[in-house]
C-alpha cells in the first residue's frame, strides 16, 4: 500500500505538474480529515508521510495557551501549566502532540480522499498560474467575459481569472459573455474562490495606466502623471508634469488631432478628460485644475489647507459644474478645498474678515480703528503676525514709527501668553475619554476646545462639514472621528435592548 502511495503522488505530480511535496501535502490532509471523522469532538489531527518510504504516522495535538486565557476550545487546546507537566520547557503557542493508531488508507471513504486530493491540486495549481501572472507586472488585465457570478463579472485572460464587481464598473456600461475588457488590477484577494484578481474600470488608476499606455514619453519618464480625479463615465482630470523642457506636456497627452486622448476616453465610455498642468504653486494649480473657468482672484489658507476662489458671473456656473462636479474633480485633483465665490461674496467675506480683524486689534492692541485698518490694510490678520513679522516689516509701514511697532509686539505677545494660558484651561476640562479616541491629536483638541466641544456627545453631534471648518480636516477624517464619537451610543442602544 505505501509503495501505491509513492506510485499515486509520483503520477499525479507528473499529470498535473506540481510539486510531489503539494500532493503529500494533499494525502496528508485528506488522511487527517478521515481520522477526524472517529471522534466525537473538534480534534486537531496532524498526518506526517514519509516522502521516501510511503509510511505515514498520525498525531492528535493539542495548542498550549496562556494560565490567565483560559480554554476556548477544548477538543484543540491546553493550558500552559498542564503542558510543562509532560514537557518542562514547552511554550506558549506550541503543541503537545500524541502519536494515535493511524487510519488504514484502505478505509478511507474514496470520494472524499479523491476529493479533498483534487481540491489541493486545484488549488496550487491557481496559484501558480497566479504567481505567474502578476510575475509579469502588468497593471491592466485584458480579458473575455467567461460567465456571470452574483453580479460580479468573472473575466479570463488565459488560465486566469479576474473579478469585476458591478461597483468598479462604468455607470450604464453592459458586458455580456463574451465581451473583451480591460480594466485595472486593484488587488489580489486569495479568499475569492476562482477569481482571485479584483478589478476596476472606475479607479482613477485605470485612466492613468490607460495614458500610460498612449503616451510612450510617460513610460520613459520624460512626463509624469502626478495626480487624476474621475467622475466615472462623466468627465475626469489629470494632472502632467514634463520632465524635459522640450515636451509640452498637454500636447503630448493630447496627440495628433486628439488621438492620444481620444483612446482613452473611447475605452471609458465617453468619458471626458481635462489634462492640467501640474505646478509647486498650489494656486496656481488650483486655477489650473479649475479650468475651462477663468479665475479673477484667489486667497490661499495654509492653516484649513482652502483657498477663496473668486470668479465673475460669467464664469461662476463653469467653475462650479453641473452638481458641483467640476470644483469637486478640482479639488480631489489638488488636495485642496475650494470655495468658489462672486465679487459680491467674496468681497462680504473679506468685510466680514475684516472687521473681525479690526475688533480683534482693537480689543487685544488697545488701539483706536484708524490703526486697526491700517494694520489690515497691510495683510495683517493674526495676533501671531503682529507679534513676529519681521520688525524690518513692520517700520515700512506709513505713520509706524520704531517706539509704535515695538509697543504693538508687545501688546501682542502679552496678548498671546494670555490666549494661550486661557487655552490650557479650556483644554483641561476636555473629558478624558474625548482625549483616548485615536486620530485625535492635541492641535486638534485645542481646536475642538475653542469652539466649546468638549465631550464624546459633544463631536458626535457635529456634522461632517461643521468639524471640517472647525479643523480643516478632510472629508474622510471627519467623518471616521463623528462615527468613533458615536460609537458609544449604539453599544448604548444595544445594551438597552440586551436588557
Amino acid at each position: 500500500m505505501n509503495r501505491e502511495m509513492l506510485m499515486l503522488v509520483d503520477a499525479i505530480s507528473r499529470e498535473k505538474n506540481v510539486e510531489r511535496d503539494v500532493v503529500f501535502g494533499a494525502v496528508e490532509s485528506a488522511l487527517a480529515q478521515a481520522t477526524k471523522k472517529l471522534y466525537q469532538g473538534d480534534v486537531d489531527i496532524r498526518v506526517a508521510v514519509n516522502r521516501d518510504t510511503g509510511h505515514y504516522e498520525t498525531f492528535r495535538r493539542w495548542h498550549v495557551v496562556p494560565d490567565e486565557a483560559g480554554l476556548q476550545l477544548p477538543d484543540q487546546e491546553i493550558l500552559l501549566f498542564e503542558a510543562k507537566d509532560q514537557i518542562s520547557d514547552i511554550e506558549v503557542d506550541e503543541y503537545i502532540e500524541e502519536t494515535i493508531e493511524s487510519l488504514p488508507i484502505g478505509r478511507i471513504g474514496a470520494m472524499t480522499a479523491k476529493q479533498v486530493i483534487l481540491q489541493k491540486i486545484r488549488d496550487a495549481e491557481r496559484e501558480m498560474l497566479l504567481n505567474d501572472f502578476m510575475s509579469r507586472g502588468e497593471k491592466i488585465f485584458v480579458g473575455t467575459i467567461k460567465r456571470l457570478d452574483k453580479g460580479d463579472l468573472i473575466v479570463e485572460s488565459g488560465r486566469v481569472e479576474g473579478r469585476l464587481r458591478r461597483s468598479e464598473m462604468i455607470p450604464k456600461e453592459n458586458f455580456r459573455v463574451g465581451d473583451q475588457v480591460r480594466a485595472l488590477i486593484l488587488k489580489v484577494d486569495l479568499t475569492l474562490r476562482g477569481a482571485p484578481i479584483v478589478l476596476s474600470r472606475s479607479a482613477p488608476g485605470f485612466m492613468t495606466e490607460l495614458f500610460r499606455n498612449e503616451v510612450p514619453e510617460i513610460s520613459h519618464g520624460l512626463l509624469e502623471i502626478k495626480s487624476c480625479a474621475r467622475d466615472p463615465g462623466s468627465r475626469a482630470k489629470i494632472a502632467v508634469l514634463s520632465h524635459d523642457k522640450r515636451v509640452d506636456p498637454i500636447g503630448t497627452c493630447v496627440g495628433v488631432r486628439g488621438t492620444r486622448v481620444n483612446g482613452v476616453t473611447n475605452e471609458l465610455a465617453g468619458e471626458r478628460v481635462d489634462i492640467v498642468l501640474w505646478s509647486e504653486d498650489p494656486a496656481q494649480f488650483v486655477i489650473g485644475a479649475l479650468a475651462p473657468a477663468n479665475v479673477s482672484s484667489i486667497v490661499v489658507d495654509e492653516e484649513r489647507h482652502a483657498m477663496d476662489v473668486v470668479v465673475d458671473e460669467v464664469n461662476l456656473a463653469v467653475a462650479i459644474g453641473r452638481s458641483g462636479q467640476n470644483v469637486r474633480l478640482a479639488a480631489e485633483l489638488t488636495g485642496w478645498k475650494i470655495n468658489i465665490l462672486d465679487a459680491a461674496e467674496s468681497a462680504q467675506k473679506q468685510a466680514s474678515e475684516a472687521d473681525i480683524s479690526r475688533r480683534l486689534f482693537m480689543e487685544k492692541l488697545d488701539v483706536d480703528e484708524e490703526i486697526a485698518d491700517l494694520l489690515i490694510a497691510e495683510g495683517f490678520a493674526s495676533l501671531e503676525q503682529v507679534a513676529y513679522v519681521p520688525l524690518e516689516e513692520m517700520l515700512e509701514i506709513e505713520s509706524f514709527d520704531e517706539d509704535m511697532v515695538g509697543e504693538l509686539r508687545t501688546r501682542a505677545k502679552d496678548a498671546l501668553l494670555t490666549q494661550e494660558i486661557a487655552n490650557e484651561e479650556t483644554k483641561g476640562n476636555v473629558a478624558l475619554e474625548l482625549r483616548d479616541i485615536e486620530g485625535l491629536g492635541p492641535d486638534v483638541i485645542s481646536q475642538l476646545a475653542d469652539h466649546g466641544i468638549c465631550t464624546l456627545d459633544d463631536l458626535a453631534d457635529l456634522a461632517v462639514d461643521e468639524l471640517t471648518d472647525i479643523t480643516g480636516q478632510s472629508t474622510d477624517s471627519a467623518k471616521s472621528l463623528i462615527m468613533k464619537a458615536r460609537a458609544h451610543w449604539f453599544t448604548n442602544e444595544a445594551a438597552a435592548h440586551a436588557c
